[in-house]
């Protein structure tokens, strides 16, 4: 068989497109390698997010670049496609800047790639239309033995695009607007992967909570009706959802946490500022006080709520006082976990064209400052966890012989001394200690029902 090599950069989208890309490139006779000098087809499939996003791929890109090189003097071809974000905002800017490249196919349109490399043969194409079929159509079902392959935690796309635009954004310009999965696909495959052994579900988006797909009845289903159905399924013992904007918390989905065993007591909710003022220059559409509430209500719903969010420092025109801001809604809200990021602007969105950029030193120094509290809060929820009794999903073998990992319901790496259990259990094990980024624990008997 040929071997393709899939390097995935960014959020757990990318993750799932890449697992996709793997499964229909299987049925073309492609087998998937870790080592990107044996792979006749090697994919980035790229991010745009980051800092600096496009030119990591072009220095990437000189390597693979080499890499081609070498092989073909040997006498092997290697094809090189470049997937995802920034294969959407670069486009042709990628051909002429990377002339090994074979391929450039955006995020909607990588269900095209057999027919994109048997046409790449006669010339380098391009494709980031926004395509009016559903891509999902026409992605093969990944086989029994793939999805055991990649362990008993999976994403599972149930929304895609972004209708909020914030400004210093580029999702809405590179993954368009959004659009929901009918619930009878979303089903089919959340029994597919159960049945090959997956234990918890996330179900993922680029706005998730906006989730409105077409239900079996023809109506209108939430996020949180979604939900409640997902618990059905004989197999899945947790549920997980990301990423989600304030605007979008209904009270449906609010109740589902208080509701839903099978939810799992974490949220990931992004505020990006505490600063009104920031805030709408951000076009974010919620107050910092408005979030606060809002927390306050998800919370008196399920009081055992592990809360992540992300936070940009250094927004063009931020004052000391705006980043004040932000110090007091962490030290009000606190926070298990979080993502921080200095700001640093996209092409082509609003934020960029804003004069009033913040020195790279000012925003070094707050996000050390902003770090440091966020991570205090991360270690004081983990120490909190010691000496209590949690449910843990066995995932892998541990670090060390006698070891199995795997996560908690906050989300949390837990270590365990054991052997006698299996991949896939979930065992209810007492915290022993707080480690700078996993839990340990010894177990103290069985908790929920074992893989099948």
């Amino acid at each position: 068989m040929k071997k393709v090599f899939v390097k995935s950069y960014g959020c757990q989208m990318n993750v799932y497109d890449a697992e996709r890309m793997a499964d229909m490139l299987a049925t073309e006779g492609y087998s998937e390698t870790k080592a990107m000098e044996e792979a006749d087809l090697v994919i980035l499939n790229t991010c745009h997010i980051r800092e600096k996003a496009a030119e990591k791929v072009y220095s990437e890109l000189g390597r693979v670049r080499e890499l081609k090189k070498e092989r073909e003097a040997a006498g092997q071809e290697t094809r090189i496609v470049v997937a995802g974000c920034v294969a959407q905002a670069e486009g042709k800017e990628i051909l002429r800047r990377a002339p090994a490249v074979d391929v450039v196919v955006g995020p909607q349109n990588y269900h095209n790639l057999p027919a994109l490399l048997q046409k790449a043969r006669a010339e380098r194409v391009v494709d980031t239309e926004f395509p009016v079929e559903d891509k999902f159509d026409h992605l093969p079902k990944p086989s029994k033995t793939a999805i055991r392959n990649r362990g008993v935690s999976a994403f599972l796309t149930i929304q895609e695009g972004c209708d909020k635009f914030c400004t210093f954004c580029v999702v809405p310009y590179t993954r368009g607007a959004e659009v929901s999965r009918p619930v009878a696909k979303i089903l089919d495959e959340a029994m597919r992967l159960a049945d090959a052994g997956v234990r918890e579900l996330t179900l993922i988006g680029q706005n998730v909570n906006a989730y409105h797909g077409e239900g079996p009845d023809g109506s209108v289903w939430s996020l949180g009706r979604l939900l409640h159905r997902l618990a059905e399924v004989p197999g899945i013992a947790r549920l997980r959802y990301t990423t989600s904007h304030p605007r979008d918390m209904d009270d449906e989905l609010i109740a589902a946490h208080r509701d839903l065993p099978a939810l799992m007591p974490y949220l990931h909710l992004p505020v990006q500022s505490g600063s009104d003022r920031i805030l709408d220059a951000m076009n974010r559409k919620h107050t910092g006080d408005e979030y606060r509430r809002l927390i306050e209500r998800i919370r008196k719903a399920q009081p055992d709520l592990a809360l992540s969010s992300d936070f940009i420092v250094g927004f063009p025109g931020e004052t000391d006082e705006d980043f004040e801001d932000t110090m007091r809604l962490i030290a009000d809200v606190g926070f298990a976990s979080s993502f921080s990021f200095k700001y640093s602007p996209r092409p082509g969105t609003p934020a960029a064209e804003i004069e009033a950029q913040v020195s790279e030193a000012v925003k070094a120094e707050r996000l050390a400052r902003l770090q440091n509290l966020l991570e205090m809060q991360r270690q004081a929820f983990n120490r909190g966890t010691v000496g209590r009794t949690l449910d843990v999903l066995l995932e892998k073998p541990g670090r060390h012989p006698g070891q199995m990992a795997g996560k908690s319901p906050y989300l949390q790496a837990v270590q365990i001394e054991s052997d006698r259990h299996a991949i896939g259990e979930i065992v209810t094990v007492r915290i022993t200690q707080a480690g700078s980024n996993s839990l340990f624990g010894e177990v103290a008997g069985s908790g929920s029902q074992a893989a099948a």
